[in-house]
């Protein structure tokens, strides 16, 4: 027959139940979180790029490529046509005042001058021949006037003569008609003589004057040249170092061809080149930082190109420290022209998650978890994004980009 379960016996089957039942919750627990962090995404500590949310100074600025260039650099250029004799000097080598660096042929040269200077020496025989030339057709004239002077005063006393005659009635006034007559065609004579003298007189400096300018351009194309001639061996008036020579021995250069390069590397500037988008932002005086490796050096904009070359913009920056030991002839640079700058804001290190917009999500820190949250931005540069809402100094954020997790609004970072 059935007996009855003792009551100890029914406590322990109940206990035994619980216990199974807890330890199924459990299990269960465990296979949810289990399944859970199998199903939440995650990403290796080391494998993300962070900064701290910072209190400073942003400056918006644009960015071009800038090339430094010395300081001042003089071109020197061939002073007439000739051919390449002799290189005295190489690239790189120090050029003192008055040290020749190319020598050219003077052959050429040398006949030209010699050929000026013999039409010059024609040309002084040619002032004398005309000065004896208009000295004697003028002394002719003179002396036509003179015996035309004399002439006039004959006439004169002939008149007087007849008038007298005619007085006492021994001459007719056809006679006296006559003299008179005969004095007026002389004394117009005599007045045509004078006005050829002087006519004679102002055509004879008129050549003179002629032929005089035409030795004083023949005197300033000898001095030309003999100066040219003497400026055939290539040599600079600065002291500095050469940059560039034409070492071709033997070509032929043309007057005005570039011969030589001597720049003073004791000073710098840059030469920077920004799209033409950007053209009405830039400005004379507007501050520069020039970035030179990790250097950044401050300058301002000194002068702008007024053309538009191939879609970009010419600008040149003087350099506060433009004798800064990194600087070298024709390193490329990043120059950032400052349009704005905000002191004492809120910001944080530009990086990759950057995509220049107002705002847009990023990943904050939190312990061993990656948020998003919405964050407004304001100006930016190279270096640094302004935080206008959406941060606190001292937040840390993921500045490595993670575009895959655009969608998830935590991840988990795993040490």
């Amino acid at each position: 027959m059935d007996r009855a379960i003792s009551p100890a016996t029914h406590s322990r089957r109940q206990r035994r139940r619980w216990i199974i039942a807890v330890a199924g919750l459990a299990l269960a627990v465990a296979a949810l979180v289990a399944f859970r962090s199998v199903l939440q995404p995650s990403v290796q500590r080391d494998q993300l790029l962070t900064a701290r949310v910072e209190v400073g100074d942003v400056e918006a600025s644009l960015t071009a490529s800038g090339l430094i260039i010395p300081g001042h650099e003089a071109v020197i250029t061939s002073p007439i046509q000739s051919t390449i004799r002799r290189v005295a000097l190489q690239v790189g080598e120090k050029v003192r005042p008055g040290q020749t660096i190319v020598e050219l042929d003077k052959d050429l040269t040398s006949t030209a001058l010699a050929k000026l200077q013999d039409e010059q020496q024609q040309n002084r025989n040619k002032n004398g021949q005309l000065q004896l030339t208009l000295e004697k057709a003028l002394n002719d004239l003179e002396s036509q006037e003179k015996v035309q002077q004399v002439k006039v005063r004959s006439l004169q006393s002939t008149l007087r003569d007849e008038q007298y005659l005619l007085k006492i009635g021994g001459g007719t006034a056809e006679s006296v008609r006559q003299a008179e007559l005969n004095l007026k065609v002389a004394q117009l004579e005599l007045q045509r003589l004078g006005e050829q003298i002087r006519n004679q007189r102002a055509a004879n400096a008129a050549d003179v004057r002629e032929l005089g300018f035409t030795m004083q351009i023949q005197n300033r194309s000898i001095t030309e040249l003999a100066g040219k001639l003497a400026q055939a061996n290539i040599s600079t008036q600065q002291p500095g170092v050469l940059t560039w020579v034409n070492e071709d021995i033997g070509s032929t250069v043309n007057q005005g061809d570039a011969l030589a390069r001597v720049a003073d590397l004791s000073r710098f500037r840059v030469r920077a080149t920004i799209s033409d988008t950007y053209a009405d932002a830039l400005h004379l005086g507007d501050p520069v930082v020039v970035r030179v490796n990790s250097t950044d050096l401050r300058g301002t904009v000194t002068s702008i190109s007024p053309a538009v070359d191939k879609g970009v913009v010419t600008f040149y920056a003087k350099l506060v420290e433009d004798h800064h030991p990194v600087l070298r002839a024709n390193l490329r640079t990043d120059v950032f022209v400052v349009t704005k700058a905000n002191h004492g804001v809120v910001r944080v290190k530009n990086g990759p998650f950057y995509q220049g917009g107002k705002e847009q999500k990023v990943f904050v820190v939190n312990n061993d978890k990656a948020e998003q949250r919405t964050v407004r931005f304001g100006d930016s540069n190279f270096d640094y994004v302004q935080v206008v809402g959406g941060l606190q100094p001292g937040d840390e954020i993921v500045l490595s980009e993670l575009k895959q997790y655009t969608d998830t609004p935590s991840l988990t970072i795993k040490n």
